[in-house]
């Protein structure tokens, strides 16, 4: 009885990089940077944010959290409770849209 042995192709080998930086494609100019030029155009038109579907516990739960790291930041200090609270519900409605 023949056994037949099936040869698999072999893969080539992964080339490794040296950590250093990309050479840019022949024939694409770099975008330009923060550094100076125009900046590169962008791909997609900018879209209206949709406002996040949040009731208004779980509204008053995340002003209560950003508050309180507001407060932790500033060392609990006293007196402050009120500006924290009006400025975690800034940045909230900000968070969530119109």
């Amino acid at each position: 009885m023949a056994t037949s042995s099936k040869t698999t192709p072999s893969k080539k080998p992964r080339q490794t990089t040296t950590g250093g930086p990309a050479a840019p494609k022949p024939g694409r100019r770099p975008a330009a940077g923060p550094r100076g030029g125009e900046p590169p155009p962008t791909t997609a038109p900018e879209q209206a944010r949709e406002p996040w579907n949040v009731s208004a516990e779980e509204r008053w739960q995340m002003v209560a959290r950003a508050a309180y790291f507001r407060a932790e930041q500033r060392g609990f200090a006293s007196g402050s409770a009120l500006q924290d609270w009006l400025e975690a519900e800034r940045e909230i409605d900000a968070l969530l849209g119109p």
